[in-house]
């Protein structure tokens, strides 16, 4: 049997992400706002070319955009 999460096209860290979203957002208030501090990212990631870095990004938006899209193909 698959998991549902390889069924939904989604990596495993992206499922847990989904997850961990889903848990802060259902608590209360205060434990809340901790918790969504604690969920977020300032990583930031550049591809490299031929021996030249592109543009550098930041990955918690590039990662909201790809779930976007992936909530988007599900539909």
């Amino acid at each position: 049997m698959a998991f549902a999460w390889k069924e939904a096209g989604l990596t495993y860290n992206r499922y847990l992400a989904v997850a961990a979203r889903a848990v802060r957002r259902s608590l209360k208030e205060g434990p809340r706002v901790h918790a969504e501090r604690r969920g977020e990212m300032e990583l930031r990631f550049a591809k490299w070319n031929n021996g030249k870095q592109g543009e550098s990004k930041s990955l918690a938006t590039e990662n909201a955009a790809a779930m976007a899209e992936g909530a988007e193909k599900s539909s």
